[in-house]
């Protein structure tokens, strides 16, 4: 007889990173890092720099593109859902 017994259940998976376009209206959040190297250069040009604080103003009727508000000075940046995705967010 065994005193332990494995669990037949899987382990969960480890939640997915964050994006920017997972962010809700109105909800803030920090960005990580950029995904995609070549749009990085793009995003970091735009100011998507790690560190920075990322706000969702709102999204176009159809989902694409976002408004999003970048630092303190609210500097404004209009992006597609797929250079969103780009952008991990902190946790």
């Amino acid at each position: 007889m065994a005193l332990f017994r494995r669990s037949s259940a899987a382990a969960p998976a480890p939640p997915a990173a964050r994006t920017a376009n997972d962010l809700q209206p109105g909800e803030t959040a920090t960005v990580c890092c950029l995904n995609d190297p070549d749009m990085a250069l793009k995003l970091l040009d735009m100011g998507c720099i790690p560190g920075t604080r990322v706000k969702l103003v709102g999204r176009a009727p159809l989902g694409d593109p976002l408004m999003l508000t970048l630092g303190d000075e609210g500097y404004t940046l209009s992006l597609r859902v797929s250079e969103a995705r780009t952008i991990q967010l902190k946790a």
